[in-house]
């Protein structure tokens, strides 16, 4: 049995812990909504900063709340050739031994050691409807996007993602995330439709 499920291509940003947002942009310095994303708790701010790699740089790279307990940078595979760097492929907030970036702020710039990541695709998921599909946390299914039109797809550019993660908290909304990359692969702009297998 397949499962609907939408999908939405998630450019590069990054997630600041509140000692890099207030030594980036000042001290108590809070983050500006610019507006809310898919899931509940999360938003894009009206703050950028510019990354750097060596002497190679992104700028304006979109700042993403709320803040979190690690600085980390999320980008494309295509973003970090730009950068000359070859960054793991890493879950959303499992950093460590994650490649070094240098963040470009108004007030300061840092340089991590580490916390410049490929994000693996994955799987927003409510606890109540993980265990209606029998899903449990850091599970990995495989999804095809775009679904057929029978699923609400157009079928045009169909490919099947493999080893997509699944993560579960109470109020997630069911969503599956991939890169730019990702998205173009599939002829996906911003928001698609898919079927877990």
């Amino acid at each position: 049995m397949e499962t609907k499920i939408p999908v939405e291509v998630s450019a590069r940003h990054i997630h600041l812990s509140k000692e890099d947002l207030e030594k980036l942009f000042g001290l108590g310095y809070e983050l500006k909504e610019l507006k809310r994303l898919s899931q509940p708790s999360d938003f894009a701010c009206e703050e950028t900063v510019d990354i750097k790699v060596g002497d190679k740089e992104i700028k304006n790279v979109r700042v993403v709340g709320p803040l979190r307990e690690k600085t980390q940078v999320e980008i494309s595979k295509t973003d970090a050739f730009i950068l000359g760097v070859n960054p793991p492929i890493m879950l959303s907030g499992e950093i460590e031994n994650s490649s070094p970036v240098v963040i470009v702020g108004p007030e300061e710039t840092l340089s991590l050691k580490e916390g410049l990541i490929v994000a693996l695709r994955h799987i927003h998921c409510a606890t109540s409807q993980a265990a209606e599909l029998g899903l449990k946390n850091n599970d990995k299914v495989s999804v095809r996007v775009p679904a057929s039109p029978s699923q609400g797809g157009d079928g045009e550019r169909p490919v099947i993602f493999e080893n997509v993660a699944i993560r579960i908290k109470d109020d997630y909304k069911l969503c599956m995330h991939l890169d730019t990359d990702e998205g173009n692969a599939a002829g996906i702009d911003k928001i698609g439709n898919g079927a877990i297998l």
